[in-house]
């Protein structure tokens, strides 16, 4: 991906990754970068996805603000921000929905490549179809992303360990296997025939809910607000203990600021 960066932002990018490691903050690189190297599909970013352990959040980007960048924690439930310029590098610690949160295991399976020609860790695929797969916004989903990425790396993923991080949420996984084999029909065969049928086997056995909840909220931040303001849903966020209220407000009063 190097002939797709701007020199200015190249450099802002590996003085963030050399000053981290300098720094000893363990991180990971995710986003385009980790999914041009599983997929082999490269596009254009004006970022840089650095995933960390909650714990490490504002060590690093008080690391990057040392680097004399301009540092926020623009969510405190999942994401900071490193600004240079017009370049910024995202410092993600969990998801929008806060599903996706980081931990050991992220590090566990990482894999090692280089970036911008430096040797770091890499998002494991597992924890990028998980996290994207509950991308399902009006203006974004991340669908064709995982449907790349179970092309591409179906062969080498660890299905038991991908299945246990949906856990209770398996019928989300379960749709994007469903919408795999329609996408590409001829094959089907990459997604583990076992898999399905477990998935499939907990789909029949799994027992309704008893109460009134909206889920859609961890697909989305904007299109279930109905759900929850009007048709008063509980919301899966607050019910699940996913995010305080004092995230989810913070998290919904920035969609008009972001577009989204």
């Amino acid at each position: 991906m190097n002939d797709l960066v701007d020199p200015r932002a190249r450099n802002f990018y590996v003085r963030t990754m050399q000053a981290l490691t300098a720094a000893e903050v363990p991180f990971m690189v995710g986003g385009a970068y980790a999914f041009a190297r599983y997929t082999g599909i490269e596009r254009h970013t004006k970022d840089l996805d650095i995933f960390v352990l909650p714990e490490d959040a504002e060590r690093t980007l008080a690391v990057l603000a040392a680097e004399g960048y301009t540092c926020d924690m623009t969510f405190p439930h999942w994401l900071g921000k490193a600004h240079c310029g017009e370049d910024f590098v995202d410092v993600i610690f969990s998801s929008g929905n806060a599903v996706a949160r980081v931990d050991a295991r992220w590090f566990d399976h990482a894999r090692r490549d280089l970036v911008l020609d430096q040797d770091v860790l890499l998002v494991p695929p597992e924890e990028m179809v998980w996290s994207k797969a509950f991308i399902m916004e009006r203006e974004r989903f991340d669908g064709a992303d995982v449907a790349h990425v179970l092309r591409a790396c179906a062969d080498e993923l660890d299905w038991s360990r991908l299945v246990r991080r949906f856990g209770d949420h398996f019928r989300v996984l379960l749709s994007h296997l469903i919408l795999f084999g329609f996408i590409y029909p001829g094959e089907q065969s990459k997604i583990p025939g076992p898999v399905m049928l477990h998935l499939l086997d907990r789909l029949r056995r799994d027992t309704y809910a008893q109460k009134s909840v909206c889920k859609g909220t961890l697909l989305s931040r904007q299109q279930y607000l109905t759900d929850i303001d009007c048709w008063e849903l509980a919301d899966a966020r607050l019910e699940e203990r996913w995010m305080s209220r004092e995230d989810i407000a913070h998290w919904t009063a920035a969609i008009d600021k972001h577009g989204r």
